[in-house]
């Protein structure tokens, strides 16, 4: 279970083994207990205050803990300080991230998300009469990114990651000119925006990315794969360029999941609030957004591998797969072998 918390003020504290979730407004103070077995994660916003016997409990259980901005995105985090596994799989990454293993894997997480939306798109065509012709035709402009991405050949990702950005940036721009097509009138919206978000669809989905992010992450460290090494992502200060790069294929959930949202009136604009320069989500809409996203992500189940799981259990077998493959994979440094002793090579 995730602890969610988005009251403003809310204080946390150890009370009889159990964590004490207190939430106070102006008229009333409301108390909640929740054992620590029971919970994988606690999310907090910027406004929460908790004890150091809460970090404590946390640690022995491997809960991690995770402060979010009001956007929803992480800023900061509590977890136990060893490694997440063995060593040799952040010196495989580093190389992977050299060859043309980080190429591969680049592909692969592209081909997923774009592959994801055209699922999607199918599924909405079924039910959006007078819009087959703007579906099929966003449905083969999809297959065709889908066409050139699986062209590309180098032998490490420095030669072609403009070329996948590309490609890939063109096919994500069209699929949301289709949604916005799609999306009931009140909410049509003119492409992505950030920070902040310019209209209400968009500050829902940010903010739904903002929780997957912290799934991602966690289940990397978990099993042992360095969040901050990237292999298509850029590496900047403190950029979680792994995050966002294993996160490709998982973002198609989070869309499908908002954009039934506003399709179903299950959020409304009462749920929004106007802040300088764009909208982002008051209280109650994020706690609709988080609720919905992390029910779907525990309950929700989809065929992976030749077995039905739910996509908290595909997140994590995908962390597994990503570090498995990179212990067992052989590299071809080619002019990067200079770089590496043959000790480090031999320990992989």
């Amino acid at each position: 279970m995730y602890l969610i918390i988005n009251t403003p003020g809310a204080y946390l504290h150890v009370k009889n083994g159990l964590i004490e979730v207190i939430l106070r407004n102006e008229t009333k103070e409301v108390k909640k207990n929740f054992a620590a077995k029971n919970i994988s994660s606690i999310v907090l916003n910027k406004q929460s205050t908790l004890t150091a016997s809460v970090v404590e409990l946390a640690l022995i259980h491997k809960i991690d803990i995770i402060f979010c901005d009001d956007y929803g995105d992480p800023f900061a985090r509590i977890w136990y300080p060893g490694l997440g596994s063995t060593t040799k799989i952040r010196k495989a990454q580093l190389i992977a991230s050299l060859t043309d293993t980080g190429v591969e894997f680049s592909k692969y997480w592209i081909n997923g998300k774009i592959s994801k939306r055209i699922e999607l798109l199918k599924k909405l065509k079924k039910h959006r009469e007078g819009k087959d012709a703007l579906i099929t035709s966003g449905i083969r402009d999809l297959e065709n990114s889908l066409s050139k991405i699986s062209l590309i050949k180098a032998k490490n990702i420095k030669e072609i990651d403009e070329n996948i950005r590309g490609i890939e940036g063109s096919s994500g721009k069209r699929y949301f000119e289709i949604l916005a097509e799609l999306i009931p009138y009140d909410y049509k919206f003119q492409g992505r925006s950030f920070r902040p978000a310019k209209d209400p669809f968009n500050a829902a989905l940010n903010y739904s990315y903002g929780i997957l992010y912290s799934k991602i992450e966690k289940a990397l460290i978990i099993a042992g794969i360095d969040p901050y090494l990237g292999f298509l992502h850029r590496d900047e200060y403190n950029m979680l360029s792994m995050v966002y790069d294993f996160v490709e294929p998982f973002r198609p959930v989070c869309e499908e999941i908002v954009f039934k949202l506003f399709s179903q009136k299950l959020i409304a604009k009462k749920n929004f609030e106007t802040i300088i320069n764009g909208v982002q989500l008051n209280k109650e809409g994020k706690a609709i957004i988080s609720e919905s996203l992390n029910k779907n992500f525990a309950e929700a189940k989809s065929l992976y591998r030749g077995k039905k799981q739910n996509t908290e259990n595909v997140i994590r077998l995908e962390a597994h797969y990503l570090a498995s493959t990179l212990l067992k994979r052989k590299f071809d440094l080619g002019e990067f072998g200079t770089m590496f002793s043959n000790n480090i090579l031999d320990e992989l």
